[in-house]
């Protein structure tokens, strides 16, 4: 029987070209996005198409009981919706942490639970948590960002023991920055924030899309990104992680830098660009 996969966030980038090779692969495919206008084009390209928001319970279980009533089984979910609220940790309102943590955060939540008792009925399954490098090390503008992805990866690292025994993965995929949308999403999210004189520095960074994964040095096609969550999916043991790109590999290791060495490297950035500036 054909395997069956849900992913969300397949309005553009990762989410959209992670739907497509798996429907090359011969999965049947659960296109969905907030707005199913988004996804028409996977609908004619042999999906099923869905409107889902992560953060609607009702939502979230409506498409899951499809996904059963029509094919009897969910073999894989791929967490892919997400975006990035940037901003100096204390400029961002608790209102605009909150949205952050309920896509992020909750949202996978959400989504983990309503397929894991169809998996473990069946003593199989994937679940695929899209992260980032930034789930990984933590940079200056990016705290609140850095935050729900951390909270991912602990998730994740949690969830991964706790269903092994049922035959169930869990995998982490963890890109660096992505030839996608992102960087214009995140920037406007930044445009929305009220902004203090303390971090002039760190809003130059922020302001240039470039300098947070549109399309700079190390940039990726997020076509990578969807072989790696492909990849993982077909394995009968994937790895807990997945690094995508070089930016994301070099990444991994700073996390054995001394902190107070990467704090004082940071700080020495941010005061030579103000010195630029």
């Amino acid at each position: 029987m054909t395997e069956t996969v849900l992913i969300t966030g397949c309005s553009s980038g990762i989410g959209r070209e992670t739907a497509r090779v798996f429907l090359q692969d011969g999965w049947e495919v659960y296109a969905t996005a907030r707005n199913p206008a988004d996804v028409q084009a996977l609908g004619e390209a042999g999906a099923n198409i869905a409107s889902l928001d992560v953060t609607d319970e009702d939502d979230v279980e409506r498409v899951v009981d499809r996904i059963v009533d029509e094919h009897g089984r969910i073999d894989c979910l791929v967490n892919n919706a997400g975006y990035a609220q940037l901003g100096p940790v204390e400029d961002v309102p608790v209102e605009r942490v909150e949205d952050q943590f309920e896509v992020n955060v909750f949202g996978p939540h959400r989504l983990a639970r309503a397929v894991l008792p169809h998996m473990r009925e069946r003593r199989t399954g994937t679940i695929v948590n899209v992260s980032s490098v930034s789930g990984r090390i933590a940079t200056p503008g990016m705290g609140i960002y850095n935050g729900s992805k951390f909270a991912m990866e602990g998730i994740s690292d949690a969830l991964r023991p706790e269903v092994s025994e049922h035959g169930i993965d869990v995998v982490l995929v963890e890109p660096g920055p992505v030839e996608t949308a992102f960087a214009e999403r995140a920037g406007s999210e930044v445009e929305g924030i009220e902004r203090s004189d303390a971090y002039e520095a760190i809003y130059s960074i922020l302001d240039d899309t470039k300098a947070i994964g549109g399309g700079g040095p190390g940039a990726i096609p997020p076509r990578r990104v969807a072989e790696s969550v492909l990849d993982a999916a077909n394995l009968t043991d994937p790895a807990p992680r997945y690094p995508v790109g070089q930016v994301a590999k070099v990444g991994m290791l700073a996390r054995f830098v001394p902190a107070s060495l990467r704090d004082r490297l940071y700080r020495l950035g941010l005061s030579l660009l103000s010195k630029v500036r």
